[in-house]
Formats: C-alpha cells, structure tokens, sequence
C-alpha cells in the first residue's frame, strides 16, 4: 500500500470515532453536569416517599387480581404504577384508584416482587395533594381530613367527632343516623374522647409534616 493511501485509510478511520467529550476540570463540575442531565420527577418523589423503585413492578397483575375493591375503581392498581413508569402522570394522579384503595395490604402480601403497592398508592394520594390536582372522590378526601383531625386534637379516634366532622364537611347529614343509637347503647360509640396523655408531641408532628405549600397542578 502506497503512503498516500495508508494516510488517506487512517483518515477514514478517524471520521468514523466519535469524539472524547472533554473532562471536566473538578469534580464539582462533573457532579453539576450529572445533576443538571437529570430533571426530577413525580416517579422520584414517590420513590422518595415508599424507599422503593416504581420500577420493581413488573406487571404481573397479581395485586389487581386479588384487590377486594378493583369493581368500583376506573382503573387497575397495577395501571397505575404502569402510568407512573410511563410518565403519565395526569391520568394516574386523576385516577379514582388511589382513593379508593382500602389499605388493606392483601395487594402488598401478593406481590412476587416485594412491591409495596399500598404503600405506592399513599404516596400517589399526598402527591395528587400537593399538586393540586382535583380529587374526584371528594367524600373519601373529606373522611381522612376529619379522620386526622380528631388523631390532631386528641391523638387518637374519637368516633363521634369523626362522624359531625365528616358529616359538616359532606352536607350527609342524615346519612346512617339510624345505626347512632344502637351503637350508645351497645358501647361502640363514646360520648367524650378519651384523649391520650402527650398530645402536644402529636401536634406538633402535625405542625412539622404539614409545613409543605401546596404546588402548582401539573
């Protein structure tokens, strides 16, 4: 092979190697400019939330098979993790699902994988409130915020003022009247709370978690 053809064969060698980006001077750089490659998402705070990856969800199906309470949500628990590995985070934020998730954990205990979906579906539910975004089953967001209120003042259930909390929020004020006097009667329900004896320590739990401003909806 002549000169000029091995120089011209090297050349064409060259032109087909991408070049070396050029190192970054500290290390401090380095980290900026990996920082800045990645923009964090609602994938990341839940994963922030539960300490597990959505990605562990491998779609097997066993957790919406075995949801004692699939037939009245709009979507399959496990569509949900599916939307938030996606990226679709309008539906899955929107969705009925995470509301009307009972906790009952049988979803959890099912998974082949560890994945723990009602863990998962709590931290949809405070994401969806942080953003903002519009709950559709708004009898189901009234119970908790009543349902905490009382674990706020008393540090624990009082049952009949989580029963007038939630029925001033839902205007349901008939709503299974008939079954209060059965239950003074047999001891279920407590005229006067029986407050724990630190409740300033759960209070100001409260104060710390609820620090967090509402963002803006997606």
């Amino acid at each position: 092979m002549s000169g000029n053809a091995l120089k011209d064969t090297k050349k064409l060698q060259a032109s087909f190697v991408p070049p070396t980006p050029p190192a970054p001077d500290t290390a401090q750089e380095y980290s900026e400019s990996t920082h800045q490659s990645h923009t964090r998402s609602i994938a990341d705070e839940i994963t922030e939330k539960t300490f597990q990856d959505v990605s562990l969800c491998y779609q097997c199906g066993k957790c919406s098979a075995g949801c004692p309470v699939r037939f009245y949500m709009d979507i399959a628990p496990n569509k949900v993790v599916r939307l938030i590995q996606l990226g679709l985070y309008d539906e899955a934020l929107s969705s009925t699902t995470p509301w009307l998730c009972a906790g009952c954990l049988t979803c959890s205990t099912r998974c082949p994988n560890s994945f723990d979906l009602a863990k998962f579906m709590d931290a949809v539910r405070e994401v969806a409130l942080e953003k903002g975004v519009d709950v559709k089953e708004k009898d189901i967001l009234n119970f908790h915020k009543a349902f905490l209120d009382q674990i706020r003042h008393h540090g624990r259930s009082y049952e009949v003022g989580l029963v007038a909390d939630y029925k001033m929020r839902t205007l349901n004020l008939l709503q299974d009247v008939d079954s209060a006097p059965g239950m003074f009667v047999n001891g279920k329900l407590s005229a006067l709370p029986h407050n724990i004896k630190d409740k300033k320590s759960v209070k100001d739990i409260f104060k710390k978690t609820s620090g967090k401003q509402k963002q803006k909806p997606l």
